[in-house]
């Protein structure tokens, strides 16, 4: 192996240990208390390592929290069914509205991190730019699954409400009593009654 390939092979080693670390860390403890030099320790590398991979706190946690929204994006659209394609509609909805949800739930530590560490003009502003990517993706695709399933409602509303909810108070603060089970059921039984409802207009 030629000293580049070492030196690419490393830094990727590098760049998993360390999401993995902030991943685990962020699942433990509160996010003020989930500092550089923690995770850096707990990846087994330099502090120096870290920020020249991320460049900041808030660049490693954004880079966790787009790998993890990727990661669902994947899913989508390569994996295997019901939540990739070949599932019916309805099906598909409920899968993806479920890993929404995980990701969400997962990610509340995550999120609250990302509002500490966006302190610059910069910051927020390339922060509201990827959240808006997300949600971008998975609004468009809970749209798509409603106008499939049911083309005479409101798709694109009807979505908007869907993750609204995931954005409200209360909701936030029982993702953090880790009840995504009865939030994902819950959502279920909203998205059936609203397929099953003969009064749209």
């Amino acid at each position: 192996m030629s000293e580049v390939r070492r030196e690419r092979a490393d830094a990727a080693r590098n760049r998993r240990a360390i999401l993995r670390a902030a991943e685990s860390l962020l699942a433990e403890h509160p996010p003020e208390q989930v500092s550089m030099e923690r995770i850096a320790a707990a990846a087994g590398v330099g502090k120096a390592t870290v920020f020249h991979r991320f460049g900041s706190r808030a660049g490693l946690m954004r880079e966790l929290m787009l790998e993890r929204a990727h990661a669902l994006r994947e899913a989508v659209t390569d994996g295997p069914p019901p939540l990739g394609p070949g599932a019916p509609a309805r099906q598909r909805l409920s899968a993806f509205l479920d890993a929404v949800v995980d990701v969400v739930g997962r990610n509340k530590g995550l999120l609250a991190a990302l509002g500490e560490t966006a302190t610059t003009p910069r910051d927020a502003q390339e922060d509201a730019r990827e959240q808006e990517s997300v949600y971008g993706f998975w609004h468009r695709h809970i749209s798509a699954l409603i106008a499939e399933e049911r083309p005479d409602l409101d798709a694109e509303l009807l979505a908007h409400i869907l993750l609204g909810a995931l954005r409200n108070g209360p909701i936030v603060h029982l993702l953090g009593r880790g009840e995504t089970r009865r939030l994902s059921t819950s959502l279920r039984l909203l998205v059936n009654a609203a397929l099953a409802s003969d009064v749209a207009r």
